[in-house]
């Protein structure tokens, strides 16, 4: 029976403890921003039903610690995603120093080679930034990766950058058909990465 949901997606989101994975989260799926957030123990999760390009999605969104000691869970945490968000604090530059080894985790630990990769620099709303718009920008178009940078603070970017990721995941068929045989045609798309078009 067609419930009229098109797949259901598997997105990861990654990154050093304390970048606000969970706080992008939260504002995602509930429209809720919480200070007092504490960290993650092991891994939560939630699921959220969006609309892109008018088909009805439905993502099943893994939100993890970043803290080592939660290591053991990694295997069965990256098996069959097929979209990831890489969470870096631009007021913190050792959480962007990171990022190469959370991407060597994913190559390691990853099931698809044509996972989508969304970079998102999180605490625009704060003052003491570390870290330059175009560092991360640069970072992504290095790894072939959408980018944007957001806050789960005030919303910005927030949406954006799950729908965008959404939106690339749907444009590569070989990443979710095999889930659910479609009929819908999705034209394709170049693979240049794009440094995200919707900037709040």
């Amino acid at each position: 029976m067609d419930d009229g949901i098109l797949t259901t997606l598997k997105i990861l989101i990654i990154g050093e403890s304390g970048v606000g994975k969970s706080s992008l989260l939260l504002r995602f799926t509930d429209d809720m921003f919480d200070p007092e957030l504490g960290a993650t123990i092991g891994v939560d999760f939630k699921v959220k039903t969006i609309a892109v390009d008018g088909n009805q999605t439905k993502l099943a969104i893994w939100d993890t610690a970043g803290q080592e000691r939660f290591r053991t869970l990694t295997p069965s945490y990256y098996r069959g995603a097929q979209g990831v968000i890489l969470v870096y604090d631009v007021t913190r530059r050792e959480t962007f120093s990171k990022l190469s080894t959370w991407l060597n985790e994913l190559e390691t630990y990853c099931t698809r080679d044509e996972l989508v990769k969304m970079l998102v620099g999180n605490k625009i709303d704060k003052e003491d930034r570390e870290v330059d718009r175009n560092e991360g920008l640069k970072f992504a178009r290095k790894h072939s990766m959408l980018f944007i940078e957001a806050s789960a603070k005030t919303r910005d970017g927030v949406e954006c950058a799950f729908e965008e990721l959404v939106e690339k995941i749907l444009q590569t068929p070989g990443l979710w058909e095999s889930e659910r045989k479609t009929r819908v045609h999705l034209s394709e798309q170049p693979t240049q990465p794009t440094s995200g078009g919707c900037y709040c």
